[in-house]
């Protein structure tokens, strides 16, 4: 007899290609995994995943159990979409996916006001710049960076956001105002780590501007940080920089790169009502304060 719980964690491996990875995502530990793993292999009387240093590999066996698991995948997620949420109660965990400094610098401090609204709704924020996966339920919410033309889903423009190039005070003081691009030439830049980058959306640096990129990162939140401290210009969000920063907007009438975010829902969980409640409050939270954006 097929075990969907072993199938779930074979794919989990098997996608990831590690062992330690999966048992992360799962919540088991990493031998765990490789005891079932490994106790699947044997009721099924054949090897389904070849393991080495590099990694965790699929075999020709293992391949084709993929395509029968994600369909039973799919399955299950289906059942669970229809009958979630029937009873109009709101509460249960939610997951709101968004990029990082949405989630960081707009949701998470607001998040209290969810909780005051509806208190028996626990939200997981996951403030990453990757895409996730709806169908898979690698979230019941996602705030993405461009609109998604594939699946059924609900989509609806949240709002339009500006990024400016900003300096601290200390750095302007040093090297004297700027009043025109040319001025920024040679000067120290901060920006992202190009290869890890996923979205190309957060590509933002002119490579003109790149010259000198004296710290990258790959989070916004560090290279907020690198930025006021005088190390260098950035291109960051409005939205998130607060006056405790001491920073300046620099060249503001012509340096500025403007992009939406977007909410995305499964189609099958639009109307479950704690998810329904956090869609709602994101999107109120967004037209309450919407100058800021």
């Amino acid at each position: 007899m097929l075990d969907w719980d072993d199938l779930r964690i074979f794919l989990a491996v098997a996608r990831s290609g590690s062992f330690v990875a999966s048992g992360r995502r799962l919540g088991l530990n990493h031998t765990t995994l490789a005891r079932r793993l490994t106790a699947l292999e044997r009721s099924y009387g054949t090897r389904l995943l070849d393991r080495s240093p590099r990694g965790v590999q699929p075999t020709k066996a293992g391949l084709d159990l993929i395509e029968h698991a994600e369909r039973i995948e799919q399955e299950v997620l289906a059942a669970g979409r229809r009958v979630e949420g029937q009873d109009g109660h709101i509460s249960g965990v939610v997951r709101l996916a968004t990029p990082e400094a949405f989630g960081t610098y707009f949701i998470a401090p607001r998040a209290h006001r969810l909780h005051a609204q509806h208190s028996q709704v626990k939200l997981e924020l996951a403030p990453e710049s990757r895409a996730v996966n709806l169908s898979k339920r690698e979230a019941d919410i996602a705030i993405t960076l461009h609109r998604p033309d594939q699946g059924r889903l609900q989509v609806a423009r949240l709002i339009d956001y500006r990024i400016g190039l900003y300096a601290s005070e200390a750095l302007l003081d040093r090297i004297g105002p700027v009043a025109s691009p040319s001025a920024l030439r040679g000067q120290p830049f901060i920006s992202y780590i190009e290869e890890m980058i996923d979205l190309p959306e957060l590509r933002n640096l002119d490579r003109s501007m790149a010259e000198h990129c004296v710290f990258r990162s790959s989070t916004v939140a560090a290279q907020m940080e690198a930025v006021a401290s005088g190390l260098g210009f950035g291109l960051l969000h409005c939205f998130a920089v607060s006056s405790h920063m001491r920073l300046v907007r620099v060249l503001p009438e012509t340096v500025e790169v403007v992009r939406s975010f977007w909410m995305v829902l499964h189609a099958d969980l639009a109307r479950v009502p704690r998810i329904r409640a956090v869609a709602d409050f994101v999107a109120e939270q967004v037209r309450a304060e919407k100058a800021i954006f």
